[in-house]
């Protein structure tokens, strides 16, 4: 069964190719959602998938890319939420 969870990765997560390697790390995973930068620094992601599965993606965006410097990820469940793909926003 499919959940959603929804995800702000804070630290030095922009300009480090983030989102690319989230988006890579979803698609070997075949997790769908998205992944887009926000205005205050912080990285969003909304992501449906197995449960097992999104709790290794979340483990992954807790290291995320070699050059990013992952301080915090927040993440909750929501309604699941259908998406045909990956996609970087």
């Amino acid at each position: 069964m499919d959940n959603t969870i929804n995800c702000l990765i804070s630290g030095k997560v922009q300009g480090v190719c983030f989102r690319i390697s989230t988006s890579q790390q979803a698609k070997l995973l075949g997790i769908t959602g998205w992944v887009r930068n926000l205005h205050d620094g912080r990285v969003e992601v909304m992501a449906t998938g197995e449960k097992q599965t999104l709790d290794e993606f979340r483990q992954w965006l807790s290291r995320g890319p070699s050059m990013a410097e992952v301080s915090n990820v927040e993440c909750k469940s929501l309604e699941l939420q259908e998406f045909n793909e990956f996609t970087i926003r």
